[in-house]
């Protein structure tokens, strides 16, 4: 099997003016690239990126709205009236979705361009930009056509981060809260640390893991953790409001539910439980379940989880650290969403 090929991933203040420096390092060959960002992220003025090349910059829709096949086949489309050939490369410039979407579209176009992802959120930094994971969305679920494609590099700089809205920021703290728990770290650490220590501690487990397993057959799958629940949560509201949840807002429901599946199951005691809920507190992050959602959908759509095997799987805590569980009873799996459920309203009305 092929080695994954090392790459830079680079995370401080000013690293997106490194961009023609790394492109010309890694691909001296390139003569073009094509830049796929957002309206949204070409209004500041940090989104002024210089590749040293041939520079083509395509929009496509913000969010979710990106990752489509529709979206695809048009940069691909894109990319052949620019002429880019396999000697250039596609610059992601956005969140998690345009990084999702242009990594996919690089993947596929002449069979593979390179990429280079710059990241403009904190979850794009800690999770979609490293790791090669692409993909987009079907009707039938999240990321369910996608591809393994290494990057180039990753510029993450710490700069925008000051320009997010807090929302934005929540939803990249959602992968922190996993990799910080995943990681065995102190839950009353979270709170002192700053954001190059969220994200250091966030690129540095998912770097562990993929060494080991770049196609996540094995060790990898555990990045997915919260992400079974959180997933049927994202897209079951989401197709009710384009803006209802963010996906790091979802996967903080996802790993609440999580690991209380597993004190059901007989894995955890309460005091796992009540760690898990300090962190996600500690980080702000919401861990109930939207109360409009019911049971019979989101047991659906776990069923249809990219991880399934026809059955239910979950990555959960356990006596011996963190696993991928198949074979999960759905009775066992039901009980406890309509218990967590019944948590969840009790918490919405206290907070009310």
């Amino acid at each position: 099997m092929a080695t994954t090929p090392p790459y830079d991933v680079e995370v401080g203040s000013g690293v997106r003016g490194r961009v023609a420096a790394l492109i010309a390092a890694a691909r001296p060959q390139a003569r073009a690239a094509a830049v796929v960002t957002t309206a949204e992220v070409r209004r500041w003025p940090w989104s002024d990126l210089d590749t040293g090349l041939d520079q083509t910059v395509l929009e496509v829709p913000d969010g979710e709205r990106a990752k489509s096949l529709a979206e695809v086949e048009r940069l691909c489309e894109a990319f052949a009236e620019a002429g880019l050939s396999r000697d250039d490369v596609v610059v992601g410039l956005g969140g998690g979705a345009v990084t999702d979407l242009a990594g996919f579209a690089a993947a596929v176009y002449l069979r593979g361009v390179r990429v280079l992802h710059v990241p403009t959120t904190l979850l794009a930094m800690v999770d979609a930009s490293v790791g090669g994971k692409t993909g987009v969305n079907l009707r039938a679920g999240k990321n369910l056509v996608g591809a393994f494609h290494q990057p180039l590099g990753v510029l993450a700089d710490t700069d925008v981060l000051a320009t997010l809205p807090e929302r934005e920021r929540r939803s990249g703290l959602g992968e922190v809260a996993k990799c910080w728990l995943l990681d065995g770290r102190d839950g009353d650490a979270v709170t002192r640390a700053d954001d190059e220590t969220l994200i250091a501690v966030s690129l540095e487990l998912k770097a562990r893991l993929v060494a080991r397993d770049e196609h996540e057959l094995g060790a990898r799958a555990l990045l997915n953790y919260g992400h079974t629940l959180g997933h049927a949560v994202e897209r079951t509201v989401l197709t009710r409001d384009p803006d209802g949840l963010r996906h790091g807002e979802a996967v903080a429901v996802g790993i609440a539910f999580a690991v209380r599946l597993a004190a059901r199951l007989g894995r955890v005691d309460a005091g796992v439980v009540d760690e898990h809920d300090r962190v996600l507190a500690a980080l702000d992050l919401r861990r109930w379940l939207p109360r409009e959602l019911s049971v019979d959908d989101l047991m659906a759509y776990m069923a249809r989880d990219k991880k399934a095997r026809h059955d239910l799987r979950f990555v959960l805590p356990g006596p011996n650290g963190f696993e991928l569980v198949a074979g999960v009873d759905a009775d066992v799996v039901r009980a406890a969403l309509a218990a967590f459920a019944l948590e969840s309203s009790g918490r919405e009305a206290t907070r009310e």
